[in-house]
């Protein structure tokens, strides 16, 4: 595993990695994140093989701007508009519904992905450089804990690691479905605040 500064130099390499279907670990605003390229099947597979992460479970994609979403999802309700008006760039995770080109290792069975709009500065700027979303799953072995820094990652496969003295926090984001209004994952975001936003519609 190469370790690589957030500089333009580090950045350029970690795109080089993604583009030639490479395992690239990078820092989000909760716990070390796993990139690999979501419209390469191989990479996925790598993805998944290095993780031991069961195929019937989807990882989630981050965005780097809100244009990249038109490659991923085929609409945005009212909720979801709402929700990403209000939480985004952040720690919410949304089920949008997908279109076909997206990997059914990605999706789940109603057809949707899970993506984000990243509020963390590198995996920004990994994301805008690439071109396109990258995937978010975190960066350790199924059922083990969370990579909060270089230092801690374990799991073997990673190409490049971007090395980030940003602070994160242990708290993973929260993956929620806006148009049945379920909470698959709480995380930072609480129930509350979703409730809270979308009542005020």
């Amino acid at each position: 595993m190469k370790i690589v500064f957030p500089n333009e130099e580090g950045i350029q390499q970690s795109v080089k990695a993604l583009e030639n279907n490479e395992v690239v670990a990078y820092p989000t605003e909760t716990v070390y994140g796993l990139a690999v390229n979501p419209f390469s099947e191989s990479a996925i597979e790598k993805l998944f093989k290095i993780k031991g992460r069961p195929e019937d479970k989807p990882v989630l994609l981050i965005i780097g701007k809100l244009k990249q979403l038109d490659e991923l999802v085929v609409s945005i309700s009212d909720n979801a508009q709402i929700c990403i008006n209000e939480f985004w760039p952040g720690p919410l995770s949304l089920l949008l519904p997908c279109n076909s080109k997206i990997s059914q290792k990605l999706t789940g069975k109603e057809g949707k992905i899970c993506v984000r709009w990243t509020s963390h500065p590198i995996a920004q700027k990994l994301s805008l450089k690439f071109g396109h979303a990258i995937t978010s799953t975190s960066a350790n072995r199924t059922s083990e804990p969370p990579a909060t820094s270089v230092s801690e990652l374990s799991i073997e496969g990673i190409s490049i690691a971007i090395e980030s003295k940003l602070p994160t926090r242990s708290e993973v984001s929260t993956i929620f479905d806006p148009d049945t209004r379920e909470i698959i994952r709480e995380g930072i975001i609480k129930r509350k605040k979703l409730e809270e936003i979308l009542e005020k519609k």
